[in-house]
């Protein structure tokens, strides 16, 4: 009897998560099985019905309730998973606050925090030990997430941190941000730069705990950059860019090809990666306050 396949995607009722989940569907077995979850329990089993009737669907759609901003939800998850099924084989880290450019950054702080970092470290703790051998596990991050996006003072806090150290700089970051002293610091004030940073730092950590036994098993951790994708949080920060954007399903093939490639590149194992290629985690310059467009 052939071993069902078990993927999981996070934030997935709508935008790129659930053309992920639409693209899972398609792409795995029948005895495979994708869990599409959000937070809203309607919403979730609207998607994932939905999901299931398109034509294209082989794998059975299963929705299920997440707000992986509860830590302890995010565990027991993994944990009966793991205890069902003996582990899971794909995890796509795609949740993220939506946040429109006329909001104030510093009200909507933890908020954003909570859902694209603390999030990412839960997802990172809680699956990468049940992540089967060959399994994928992937957090969709951003170009902006490279290290030279930030003010060369904070560079100690990422570069070569634990999961530990990157957890403790984003909540040093979060202080910074309620006492009003971000910005002296050398923090920016858009979210994204740091919030995305500290995603891939996250992801380099566990990686670096990880390698040579995930590469000897064709096992990938990673975190990913979609390029420019048209969803509904993404559309107010395009300006006059508009016309670079990429739908949701255009912008998933690339993560999809991620997932279903039969071998592992070395080169990419722990990396951001863009349209199949690692970008220079030492790459970028810090972005000037005032351009507020959304950043591929």
């Amino acid at each position: 009897m052939k071993t069902s396949r078990i993927a999981l995607v996070t934030g997935a009722n709508q935008g790129l998560g659930r053309a992920l989940a639409e693209g899972l569907a398609a792409r795995m077995r029948a005895h495979d099985v994708v869990l599409l979850t959000g937070r809203s329990e309607r919403r979730v089993a609207d998607a994932a019905g939905e999901v299931a009737r398109l034509a294209g669907t082989r794998a059975q759609v299963q929705g299920r309730v997440l707000d992986v901003t509860d830590t302890d939800a995010v565990e027991r998850l993994a944990g009966e998973l793991a205890a069902r099924y003996g582990g899971v084989d794909i995890v796509l880290s795609n949740a993220v606050a939506r946040l429109l450019p006329q909001e104030s950054q510093a009200e909507r702080a933890d908020e954003f925090i909570d859902v694209s970092n603390t999030a990412t470290h839960a997802v990172l703790r809680s699956f990468a030990p049940v992540l089967r051998p060959g399994g994928r596990l992937l957090v969709v991050a951003s170009s902006l997430g490279t290290l030279g996006h930030l003010d060369p003072r904070l560079h100690h806090l990422f570069d070569g941190a634990s999961l530990d150290q990157v957890e403790y700089a984003v909540e040093s970051w979060r202080t910074a941000v309620h006492h009003n002293t971000a910005a002296e610091a050398g923090w920016p004030r858009w979210l994204n730069v740091p919030s995305k940073v500290a995603q891939v730092a996250a992801v380099r950590a566990v990686a670096a705990t990880r390698r040579d036994r995930d590469l000897s098993t064709g096992t990938l951790i990673a975190s990913v950059c979609p390029g420019m994708v048209d969803t509904a949080t993404s559309r107010p920060w395009f300006g006059d860019h508009h016309d670079r954007a990429q739908s949701p399903a255009e912008a998933a093939r690339a993560v999809l090809d991620l997932v279903f490639a039969e071998h592992v590149d070395p080169a990419l194992y722990g990396e951001l990666i863009r349209f199949g290629k690692a970008l220079d985690w030492h790459d970028g310059t810090p972005p000037v306050e005032q351009d507020r467009i959304l950043t591929p």
